[in-house]
């Protein structure tokens, strides 16, 4: 009687290997949804970046004598420009940021990291929308 109960006491191989097996396949899955989470916490400061340059863009106009956007794309934030939150857009990862300015409007768009195929734009009409493609050109200054 004491060859079971010594026999009793522990696992078997198959079943340790199971319990691994099983830990691997759970660890894979919350793996695979942090790297999902990371994207879009990244395209979150993608997106606060250029909603910020919103508003340092309106402080831009507002110190130009005559109002003008002109150059808000290449002023660095200590004089009201948006270049300092553009290239935080870039800091962060993603990977086409363009911005175009003119004397009467300006747009600015940033590749988001989850999908590569859509950009986060805005511009001086106070659209902030997720377009598909680049709109934002040397003559273009809307978000389509």
């Amino acid at each position: 009687m004491n060859i079971y109960r010594i026999k009793d006491r522990g696992f078997t191989l198959i079943e340790l290997l199971v319990v691994i097996a099983i830990i691997g396949i759970l660890a894979s899955v919350v793996l695979a949804s942090l790297n999902s989470a990371r994207d879009k916490g990244t395209d979150a400061a993608i997106k606060s970046n250029l909603n910020n340059s919103r508003a340092q863009a309106e402080l831009y106009y507002d110190d130009q004598s005559p109002r003008s956007y002109a150059s808000v794309c290449t002023t660095a934030a200590s004089g009201n420009g948006i270049q300092d939150l553009l290239g935080g857009a870039t800091d962060v990862g993603s990977g086409d940021v363009n911005c175009a300015d003119s004397a009467d409007a300006w747009g600015a768009e940033a590749q988001l990291v989850s999908d590569t195929s859509e950009y986060y734009c805005v511009d001086s009409t106070g659209t902030a929308t997720t377009t598909s493609a680049t709109t934002i050109g040397t003559s273009d200054y809307v978000c389509d």
